[in-house]
């Protein structure tokens, strides 16, 4: 794979990831959505199947990384890490593209729901939204980022862990092509089911980021972004969706080099 074959790889392929799954939460979340509250499962599946689509789209040309952790789990198992930057670069760009995309194509509902004084609430007002409710995040945050139920750092830096560790380990068991590089057919499809088996089982304490890119993307366009009443970013919280996930994949491809290999 060239270095133009990567990076273009895992930006289209990060950037359908991130419409499609950003995309699920804003069709839960948003006022004057058909789909507004679907629930958790929706959520679940909807970045499941955004997996599943963004690996069969950028398989060919990238190996189908489409997560920062994933590209540092394999530069620790194979000990390749030249396109390390390539590879991240990509996914950023990607996220952050894929992000604005949701923007787009929820435009109304955008507007609809951040005018809406049940929402956002009037000056002074206690708002009703969950996101808003959080310290230092604003009603319509989670379709960009994710953010805590509780904020406790050490839990919630746990609970990144635990559930990247879990992804990075299936994907380097079960996942790989034949040259261990990226995704092949069959890894897509284990992969997308066990990123909807995290999220409907670890994803409840901090929405299951498992993915620095999937997280720090979006959370950059929200602040970017032209939205009335958006509120914060919660960027005091924003480093745990980085470096939890950073830690989970390395320690599993520590594991899968002692155990595996």
């Amino acid at each position: 794979m060239s270095s133009s074959d990567i990076f273009i790889g895992e930006t289209i392929g990060t950037a359908v990831l991130i419409l499609l799954g950003g995309g699920v939460c804003a069709a839960v979340t948003l006022k004057a959505s058909k789909a507004r509250n679907a629930g958790w499962l929706a959520i679940a599946f909807g970045w499941g199947f955004a997996v599943l689509t963004a690996v069969y789209i950028s398989a060919p040309l990238s190996g189908a990384h489409l997560n920062p952790a994933v590209t540092l789990a394999l530069a620790i198992k194979d000990g390749g890490w030249d396109d390390v930057p390539i590879y991240w670069a990509g996914q950023l760009l990607g996220a952050m593209i894929g992000a604005a995309l949701v923007w787009v194509a929820y435009y109304g509902q955008f507007h609809a729901h951040l005018t809406d004084p049940e929402i956002v609430g009037e000056p002074g007002a206690k708002t009703k939204a969950v996101e808003a409710e959080e310290k230092g995040a604003g009603p319509v945050l989670g379709i960009f980022s994710t953010g805590p139920e509780i904020r406790n750092v050490v839990q919630n830096l746990a609970t990144e862990i635990i559930g990247t560790f879990v992804l990075i380990l299936a994907i380097l068991t079960q996942g790989l092509n034949g040259n261990g590089d990226g995704l092949g057919t069959l890894g897509a499809l284990i992969t997308a089911l066990v990123v909807v088996s995290i999220g409907l089982s670890l994803g409840g304490p901090t929405g299951y980021a498992i993915n620095p890119a999937r997280d720090l993307g979006p959370r950059i366009v929200h602040a970017l972004l032209p939205l009335p009443n958006k509120g914060g970013s919660d960027w005091s919280y924003a480093w745990i969706p980085v470096v939890g996930p950073l830690i989970g994949g390395a320690i599993a491809a520590g594991i899968y080099n002692v155990a595996f290999a």
